[in-house]
């Protein structure tokens, strides 16, 4: 059993006993691979947990950016919470329907924004479905509130700072996607993508974090696999994936586990596996 921690991952339970509390914010954040043949905003408009509002990561982002689903602007940001009616005094809590997948990546954005009021559903919405939990199909009525953001930008990376670190191996750079394809040998879902991974880069599958129930195993189970992948974690950390959207929930773990200094690549290999002149490593 997690335990709750409104700044990380709170569990369903939790959620049951805090859904009335008039300061509670709920995102669905679900978010699904093409070859997933799902569509997050019907799911939601056909069930989701009370008062929840939907949270499109492909539009609150960057659009001025062609890489998928970049961070967004702070006003873009600003201008979309407030809309949805979220604001400064709020607790977050979010989710998605794979149980960890999706939810993790808004739970980073938050941070990146200065907001540390959020946590993510443990389990998400499967397990609570499963649990016989409340549904509804309504829209959330929606208030306009006051949002003031303060960006980290020691919580980001760009390109340019992760082929430093790659060089420099001041950082450890850790991959969240499958083995085959850091090792480069399944073609990438996105297409015109070079295979392989960053030279210097460790792998851990982000599933490894997870429970069969898409729950987050235990912080002794996490130190464990971040161990297990030859991660040296009195280094400052960078994590990386396929867009930027599965690398959150390593930042997760490794938040849970009590390691505060670790970044997201935003382009990931969305970005990296694009340009020629960026060194590919295989195997």
């Amino acid at each position: 059993m997690p335990t709750d921690d409104p700044q990380t991952l709170v569990s369903t339970d939790w959620l049951a006993a805090h859904l009335n509390d008039p300061d509670l914010r709920i995102f669905d954040a679900s978010w699904y691979m093409p070859d997933m043949n799902r569509d997050a905003k019907a799911e939601y408009e056909a069930a989701h947990i009370p008062g929840a509002r939907f949270f499109d990561i492909d539009e609150i982002s960057d659009h001025r950016s062609a890489l998928p689903h970049m961070a967004p602007p702070v006003e873009k940001f600003m201008s979309r919470m407030r809309a949805m009616g979220v604001g400064d005094g709020h607790q977050a809590v979010v989710y998605d329907g794979l149980g960890l997948f999706s939810a993790a990546r808004v739970w980073w954005l938050f941070r990146l924004m200065g907001k540390t009021d959020i946590a993510v559903l443990d389990g998400g919405f499967p397990k609570w479905r499963a649990e016989g939990r409340p549904v509804e199909d309504l829209p959330p009525m929606v208030r306009d509130r006051h949002m003031t953001v303060q960006r980290q930008a020691g919580l980001i990376k760009d390109v340019t700072q992760v082929a430093a670190a790659s060089k420099l191996g001041d950082y450890e750079i850790i991959d969240a996607r499958s083995a085959e394809r850091f090792r480069g040998e399944v073609p990438e879902p996105r297409p015109g993508l070079r295979a392989g991974h960053i030279p210097n880069s460790r792998n851990l599958p982000f599933t490894r974090l997870l429970n069969e129930d898409g729950t987050m195993k235990d912080t002794q189970a996490v130190t464990a696999e971040f161990e297990a992948a030859g991660v040296n974690l009195s280094k400052p950390a960078i994590t990386t994936c396929g867009s930027g959207v599965t690398a959150a929930i390593l930042n997760l773990g490794l938040e849970r586990i009590g390691h505060r200094n670790h970044a997201l690549y935003d382009g990931s290999w969305a970005e990296w596996g694009m340009y020629g002149d960026l060194k590919v490593a295989k195997g």
